[in-house]
């Protein structure tokens, strides 16, 4: 499933950079994951940058957009 970022972000950016598909942005209030882009770094690493970065655990798995293929 791809992951989202929760209310709890704090906006400090780390996980941006690190989204190997580009897939995070800054939102109104705090960081977005779009799901139609995050391919949860499979592929790429062995877990997901964002969740590994985040200093706040605000990135988890999105129960709502389940990962394809």
């Amino acid at each position: 499933m791809a992951f989202m970022i929760t209310e709890d972000c704090i906006s400090c950016g780390a996980c941006e950079p690190e989204c190997p598909v580009d897939a995070i942005s800054e939102g109104d209030e705090i960081y977005e994951i779009d799901p139609s882009v995050c391919v949860e770094c499979v592929g790429y690493f062995d877990e997901q940058q964002c969740a590994a970065v985040c200093p706040v655990d605000a990135c988890v798995p999105d129960p709502d957009h389940p990962r394809k293929g």
